[in-house]
């Protein structure tokens, strides 16, 4: 199994993100947005399966995330920055068109993108959250979801949040990943959101919440949505519901038993419904 070949600084404007990159040069590019509270780091195990595979896989610590792109303010976390700066990477790496790949927020991300920018994603895979319209309707509608959806108003509150859950070595923010994710990307995680000022920047991606999320148009780009039965944040209403957004090919892959941390725990199941979206747009 391979391992990412380097890690790389990409200027977009004003930031610089961090950006893991593995692969061959010349394999078709994947594009990895992590969730959170993780980093780059949560995609090591698919980038390595995918490397094998021949692409060749770029993932960034996102706006906040990479020390280089943490700007102050609740309003620098608006998803319309954090669309630009995944098409203002593409821009950097000299890519035309990527398969692009979320988890958590990432795949919120990675949504938008594709709603906004359908010309520069072949294919699109998002685990764990659906098309934020559907996401919106359930947060609406379903009793089940805003249970689970019920930790993102503590996460809102500024300051306390923090506190809480970096206190007595980030035990609370350790404790999120259950047994599922090994010890050293656990440290990998909490250590770069102990960083000063990243896990306040991390949390301004809920802070900048709106509701014009559930306006996302949907998809027009071949899709695959992953859940998994297990996720504590994400119920089923939203996940199959998720289809209706998506004007192309569609899949829903569940995952039976997981939890959210998907890209680490299921890297080899992951990897292989990316493979299989990909390869269908050939």
């Amino acid at each position: 199994m391979s391992n990412l070949l380097e890690h790389t600084h990409v200027p977009v404007g004003p930031l610089t993100f961090d950006v893991a990159v593995g692969g061959p040069v010349g394999g078709d590019a994947v594009l990895l947005l992590h969730g959170y509270p993780e980093s780059a780091a949560s995609w090591s195990p698919v980038a390595a399966l995918l490397n094998d595979a021949g692409l060749r896989t770029y993932a960034p610590n996102q706006r906040g995330y990479s020390p280089g792109a943490r700007p102050d303010g609740v309003d620098s976390y608006r998803i319309d920055h954090l669309v630009a700066d995944v098409v203002g990477l593409l821009d950097a790496l000299d890519i035309d068109t990527v398969h692009l790949v979320g988890h958590d927020w990432g795949s919120i991300v990675a949504w938008c993108v594709a709603a906004r920018h359908p010309g520069r994603v072949t294919s699109l895979t998002t685990v764990s959250v659906p098309h934020p319209a559907a996401f919106g309707w359930a947060l609406r509608e379903d009793e089940d979801q805003q249970q689970r959806s019920s930790y993102i108003q503590f996460l809102r509150t500024e300051g306390k949040a923090e506190h809480v859950l970096l206190r007595e070595d980030a035990q609370r923010l350790r404790a999120v990943f259950g047994d599922v994710v090994s010890s050293e990307l656990v440290d990998e995680h909490v250590g770069l959101l102990s960083e000063p000022g990243a896990l306040t920047a991390a949390l301004n991606w809920y802070r900048a919440m709106t509701s014009d999320f559930e306006a996302t148009p949907a998809v027009t780009v071949p899709t695959t949505y992953v859940w998994s039965t297990g996720d504590i944040a994400i119920g089923r209403a939203a996940a199959e519901r998720c289809g209706e957004f998506v004007d192309a090919p569609y899949e829903f892959v569940v995952l039976d038993g997981a939890t959210h941390w998907v890209p680490e725990e299921c890297p080899e199941l992951l990897t292989k419904a990316i493979l299989e979206r990909a390869r269908s747009t050939i």
